[in-house]
Formats: C-alpha cells, sequence, structure tokens
C-alpha cells in the first residue's frame, strides 16, 4: 500500500554565468508542496503537474513556445539544489531541432 508524502517543488529559470534563479516576476507562485505517493510514480505525477501549470501559463501569455526552466523536487521539503531527488528540465524547440 503506498502512503502520500509532500514532494516540495521550485521552478528555476536560467541566469547567464550566475546559474539559476527562481522563475518569473512572482518566484512564490512557484514553490510550494504537492501530495503524491510516496513513489517515483508519485514524484513524476507531482512534476506533471507542475509542468502543466507551467504550460497553461505559457499558453495563457501567448508564447509560442516552452520557456527554459528547470523543476527541482525534493522528498518532504525543501533543500540545496544539489540535493534535489528529481530535477526536470523543460527547454523550447528551436526550429534547428529534429522530429
Amino acid at each position: 500500500m503506498d502512503t502520500n508524502t509532500d514532494w516540495a517543488y521550485q521552478v528555476f529559470e536560467p541566469h547567464g554565468s550566475e546559474g539559476w534563479r527562481p522563475y518569473g516576476s512572482d518566484p512564490e507562485r512557484w514553490r510550494g508542496a504537492i501530495t503524491a505517493a510516496d513513489t517515483d510514480e508519485g514524484a513524476k505525477h507531482a512534476i506533471g503537474r507542475i509542468v502543466g501549470d507551467l504550460m497553461t501559463e505559457w499558453e495563457r501569455a501567448g508564447l509560442s513556445r516552452a520557456m527554459h526552466v528547470r523543476v527541482f523536487l525534493w522528498h518532504d521539503e525543501a533543500g540545496e539544489l544539489k540535493d534535489a531527488d528529481f530535477v526536470v528540465e523543460v527547454r523550447p524547440r528551436s526550429d534547428f531541432d529534429t522530429a
């Protein structure tokens, strides 16, 4: 039987040679916790919800493609970026990418 846990997350955007910074004009909007199964599948579900929310926001803003972001996910509570349990990078597709 699966138990649920809180998966803490935060979304970051590239910031040149300085690395990554919290995403958006309201970084608190893109950090928080999602309750899901305490399994790899639960983590994938949490990341899917976050990326889905990002894509919805980008569509509402009229963006024709995804922004470049990284979603960091921690079991229970957020920590250092290097200690994240899962990291998913979303990158815009360029005209040079192959299908």
